[in-house]
This record gives C-alpha cells, structure tokens and sequence, in this order.
C-alpha cells in the first residue's frame, strides 16, 4: 500500500494530532503513508496548490473527500481500497472547504458521513479508516463485526 494523503493546514488541537502520528505509525506496518500538509490559505489558493501538487501524481489513484461523494462501510472501503493498485492519493480540504476544480481532478469522491466533520476530525477518522482497512485486509482484530 502507498498513499499519500494531501492535507490543508497544521492541526491546532494536539489530542487529534497525537492519535493521527499514532494511526500513521501504526499504518506503517502495512505500508507507506506519507501526509503532506499544505498551507490554509483560502479555498481559491488552496485548490491551485492542491492542483499543481496534484500534477505530479501521474498514474495515481485520486481520491478527494467531498461531502457529495460515495459512502462506504468499513468492510466496503476495506475491499474497495483492495482492489486498487496503483498509489492513492487522500485529499482532504481545509475549514472551507474545497474548490470544485480540485474536485473535478479527482477520480473519485468519498463522503466520510452525511454529517459534517473539521478539517481535522475528518483528517483523524481518515486515518483511523485507513488502519482499519488495511487491519481488515490483512485478517486483523481490530475491527469486529
């Protein structure tokens, strides 16, 4: 597994910090992920630096978080994100949002919940669905069903 997750903006709130560098070292063992952060700088200038980085990501899988974009069960994103095989790319917007071109770009959309999350609640529950996806793939125990 290779993903690279391209995130808006540091997190402020250090409890969320702390639990996502536990769920990235703990997806370490299943892979490479990687979380680039780019800077809040409003959703217009925030979608041009999100589509330029997206320029280098020939071949990869873009998966952008939209509130209009497909739901999943955990056991459906298990199966859904094993059976890609190329490198994914997790874009995750910032407090306002996203600019519909980023959303274009992307070869998919994917909608945590119909409720609406913070940027970084939704950066933490990306990173636990991660791990629990990849633990469910690998015949793990973390997830029971």
């Amino acid at each position: 597994m290779l993903v690279d997750i391209l995130a808006i903006g540091k997190l402020k709130d250090r409890a969320i910090q702390a639990r996502c560098e536990e769920y990235l070292s703990w997806l370490g063992a299943y892979g490479k992920v990687r979380l680039e952060l780019l800077p809040d700088a409003g959703k217009a200038r925030e979608g041009v630096a999100l589509l330029k980085r997206l320029e280098k990501e020939r071949g990869a899988r873009v998966i952008v978080l939209a509130e209009e974009g497909r739901e999943f069960t955990s056991v459906e994103l298990a199966r859904h994100l094993g059976t890609i095989q190329s490198k994914v790319v997790l874009v995750i917007g910032g407090p306002d949002g996203l600019a519909d071109e980023v959303k274009s770009r992307a070869d998919e959309l994917w909608s945590l919940s119909r409720l609406t999350f913070t940027h970084e609640i939704a950066r933490l529950l990306v990173l636990e669905q991660l791990f629990r996806a990849q633990n469910i793939l690998h015949g793990g125990h973390y997830h029971r069903e």
